[in-house]
């Protein structure tokens, strides 16, 4: 049996229901699909060190996680990079997601001012803006373009999505992403961006939405099945290769 190594990026706490749900996910994975992962915690506050170093690249895949504002603005973007750079399959969600799209825009668009608004309120046009209407505890649908990694993964153009957050894209800067590659493959029912994917890459997949809070945890949502199966598929090439 093929065992991966996943790197779970974020700030763990008890009081972040995300969280608490990834244990009990992992061992569904393992019971229900025969995914097996070997999964580390990386505070963001030493993800970056670890990018450096390269002991991150060492990784069958990089989840980041939800919990902002992360301890380490830089240790969550730099644990993205390596993940797009380094071919590594990649899921960031809520968080996770929005940082995702930080990384993109300053190290692939070069838009090197790309801010959070939440790590840098004092932003006079930060990419990451408060929501016009708060997601925490919200459900909602989401469609997927056709055709799209979402859409396989999901397996239909529409699903009912749960969230968890105060912030997201502002949609002025979208175009520049999309200019650069990266496609934007889900919106809400008022065309707002929750999913962001970059073909060419084995598995990059961003969701403001949560996917780790998808029913009572026991099942693991069909993004959560795809980053495990897509880690697993990394370890077995890898050991294919002799690495």
């Amino acid at each position: 049996m093929t065992i991966a190594r996943i790197a779970l990026v974020g700030d763990r706490s008890p009081h972040v229901t995300s969280h608490v749900r990834v244990p009990g996910l992992l061992a569904a994975l393992a019971e229900r699909d025969r995914l097996v992962l070997d999964a580390y915690w990386i505070p963001t506050a030493d993800a970056e060190a670890e990018a450096a170093s390269g002991a991150l690249a060492g990784f069958d895949a990089v989840w980041v996680l939800p919990g902002s504002p992360y301890a380490s603005e830089a240790g969550a973007v730099a644990a993205v990079r390596t993940a797009r750079e380094a071919g590594i399959p990649f899921l960031g969600t809520c968080g996770g997601f929005q940082h995702a799209l930080l990384e993109y825009a300053r190290n692939v668009c070069g838009l090197a001012a790309a801010a959070h608004a939440e790590n840098d309120p004092e932003a006079e046009d930060p990419l990451i803006a408060p929501l016009a209407c708060s997601l925490v505890g919200h459900e909602g649908v989401v469609r997927v373009v056709p055709g799209s990694l979402a859409e396989s993964v999901l397996g239909a153009e529409r699903s009912v999505e749960r969230y968890h957050c105060n912030y997201g894209p502002d949609p002025l800067h979208l175009p520049a992403l999309q200019a650069h590659g990266l496609v934007l493959s889900g919106r809400d029912e008022d065309g707002q961006v929750r999913i962001a994917e970059l073909p060419g890459h084995p598995f990059y997949l961003a969701t403001l939405f949560q996917p780790e809070l998808h029913g009572d945890g026991s099942r693991p949502h069909p993004v959560v099945r795809a980053l495990a199966a897509a880690a697993v598929e990394h370890a077995r090439a890898r050991a294919g290769a002799g690495v």
